[in-house]
This record gives C-alpha cells, structure tokens and sequence, in this order.
C-alpha cells in the first residue's frame, strides 16, 4: 500500500482507535435481518489476515437457517447448564456476574446470523495431500479480530460465544474431520433499547510499555 504522510497516518490510527472503543458485546439482539453481502465481505477480511506459512487454517460457517439455529441453541445451553452448574470455578463465577449472563442464550435464536468459526489442523497442499497448520488457533484468532472488527465498522453489534465443549457445532454443521469449533460468533442488530455494562477500559500505560 502507498505510503501516507505523518499527519494521515495518526488521524487515521486515532479515527479507527475512537470508533472500536465504542465496541461492546451485546446480548439481546433484534431478529431484523442483516443487509446481503456484509457478512460475506466481513469473512472476506477475515480471510486477509496473517496465518502461520500462509495456510488459512480456518472456515466460517454462516447460520441463518431457523431450524439450525434453533439446534444450536438447545445443544449450547444443554453444555452451558453442565458448565454453570457443575464444572465452572466460584472465581469465574464471580468475574463474570456483572455480565448478568447464565445458561439461558435466546439469541442464538433470535440473531439473524450465527458464524461458527473452525480452526483446521491440516489443510490440501499444493500437491494434493494433507498439509499440517502452523500455529492455527492463533491464525483463527487473528482472523477473527479481522471478522469483528469488519462488522463493528459496518454497524452491527457482535457477540463472541464460547460454550464448553463445541463440538455440537462440528457435528450439526457437518464439518470433516481435521477441523474444531473455536468461536461462535453472534450477528445482527442489537434490539431497540439494548443495554450493555458500562465498562471501563485499562490506560495505555497500563496495557503497554515503550522502550
């Protein structure tokens, strides 16, 4: 890319900085459907982000068939219920209890879009037989930074979903083997009147160090 003058390059960093601070995780959303094609340009910038030998070790699955959905829901709560009341520590617990969230995920129903994203261990080489990933699941994670903040950019309110165990998502979704569900991300509008916590984000001083 050409290069930008001083001057452009902080107004741009600073204009990016101010519109993702206003970033939240929101969990009511409105069944109002997403605009075509902004999901698939948001994957699309997923898809140019750094991975480990160029490998692209990853696959977003986009849901927005109900029944399925509605599947995904039953089998994340069903893990949910198992975490919350049976294998999730008091410490953690007690960290996410501003949250105000438990078992119950109606959004996974209500959201128009779901997007499970798969992290591969092995992909076809150029030879046609099966490659091994080099560092996947931090390629995945970069290349959900790129997703999300996509959709910020666009408008839409997001949700990073993390139920424990996933791979319900492997089997409904019909994934092959060599592939794991890592995120499950939550797209749409948030519902008119949608409340998030008033979260206070750390100083730069605090989350970096100059030398």
């Amino acid at each position: 890319m050409p290069e930008l003058p001083p001057d452009e390059m902080q107004a741009r960093a600073k204009a990016f900085y101010e519109r993702h601070k206003t970033r939240r995780s929101v969990r009511h959303f409105s069944d109002r459907p997403v605009p075509d094609g902004v999901v698939e340009d948001a994957i699309r910038a997923a898809g140019a982000s750094p991975s480990g030998a160029n490998l692209q070790p990853w696959h977003f699955a986009v849901v927005r068939d109900p029944k399925i959905k509605r599947c995904i829901r039953l089998a994340a709560e069903e893990e949910e219920r198992s975490f919350y009341e049976e294998r999730a520590p008091e410490e953690w617990l007690r960290a996410i209890a501003p949250m105000e969230t438990d078992a119950c995920k109606p959004f996974l129903e209500t959201a128009p879009a779901l997007v499970a994203v798969f992290m591969k261990n092995q992909v076809t080489g150029p030879d046609g037989k099966p490659q091994k990933t080099y560092y996947p699941k931090e390629s995945v994670s970069i290349a959900l930074g790129y997703f999300m903040a996509a959709l910020h950019e666009a408008g839409l309110a997001t949700l990073i979903h993390t139920p424990s165990p996933m791979g319900f998502l492997k089997s409904i979704l019909q994934r092959p083997d060599g592939e794991k569900a890592l995120f499950l991300m939550v797209v749409g509008y948030p519902v008119e009147g949608c409340t998030v916590p008033d979260l206070e984000r750390l100083s730069l001083e605090e989350i970096a160090s100059f030398h």
